[in-house]
């Protein structure tokens, strides 16, 4: 019988049903809805119910049309939540990587937590649903890295969930576009040879950083809440001898974001009054 490790070096990916605790993933989903219903009610006015999915998608959408950067802030502060970091840490997510093979593992990016919507998406950007693509290009980590995606919803065809395309790590990385942050391949694909992906709040897809994948069509009205972590494996070989590369650059802005900000006034109202 093949081993899960067999499976997954075959197909470039596995599916592990129930891996995670849903009560913890839904614990992270409410948590980055109540950060973003601070900024609803601060730019709308409006108190949205978080529990009402419909409702608060809509006033997602609505935040997002009225003050863009407020919304991009916001997406940005939920990838903080010191819950979504515990989770990739977790000793079982070492202990399932280490079965499929990468011995060593360690984190190669910073968890990422997207909402995914044709009515979050600016001038056609295509952010919202991404093209074939590998992203060992955009990580360039060990050559058995391995990407752990999961939603926070549940995740079918009609809400455009990953699609991958079994064995596709064995043709190498492709020539991409990297005029944009995904690397679009380049090369004509048989997109019948795409699988799409169905999976309930729980479930997770551990693929290779070199399986070609994409976004799914989410053709509803609702987001679709997902999170990926990325790891890499310390003791891949390749990975040692080119020093450790870091393909990630993060640096604070050099300017203030809020000019004038904070004022003597404003710190002592937090320090001395409180």
């Amino acid at each position: 019988m093949e081993s899960l490790k067999q499976e997954f070096h075959r197909n470039g990916y596995v599916i592990l049903r129930g891996f995670f605790d849903k009560e913890v993933l839904n614990n992270i989903y409410r948590q980055a809805r109540e950060i973003f219903s601070v900024q609803i009610n601060r730019v709308l006015g409006i108190r949205v119910d978080i529990e009402n999915r419909e409702a608060f998608d809509k006033a997602m959408y609505a935040l997002f049309e009225r003050d863009f950067d407020a919304f991009v802030n916001t997406g940005k502060t939920v990838q903080h939540l010191i819950s979504l970091h515990r989770l990739g840490t977790d000793p079982k997510i070492t202990a399932q990587l280490q079965e499929l093979g990468l011995t060593n593992p360690i984190i190669g990016v910073r968890p990422a937590m997207q909402f995914n919507s044709r009515f979050l998406s600016k001038n056609g950007s295509k952010h919202w649903k991404l093209d074939p693509h590998q992203d060992w290009r955009t990580g360039q980590g060990s050559l058995d890295s391995a990407v752990i995606w999961f939603p926070l919803v549940p995740a079918n065809k009609e809400l455009g969930s990953v699609q991958v395309m079994p064995g596709s790590h064995f043709k190498g990385l492709m020539e991409a576009d990297t005029s944009g942050y995904q690397g679009g391949i380049l090369a004509d694909l048989n997109h019948s040879e795409f699988v799409q992906t169905e999976l309930e709040v729980g479930d997770i897809v551990v693929f290779s950083t070199l399986l070609i994948h994409q976004s799914g069509n989410n053709t509803t009205d609702l987001i679709r809440w997902s999170v990926q972590f990325r790891y890499n494996n310390l003791d891949d070989a390749s990975f040692i001898e080119r020093a450790y590369p870091m393909a990630y650059i993060y640096k604070p802005e050099e300017e203030l974001l809020t000019p004038g900000f904070p004022s003597l006034a404003d710190i002592k109202e937090v320090f001395e009054n409180n």
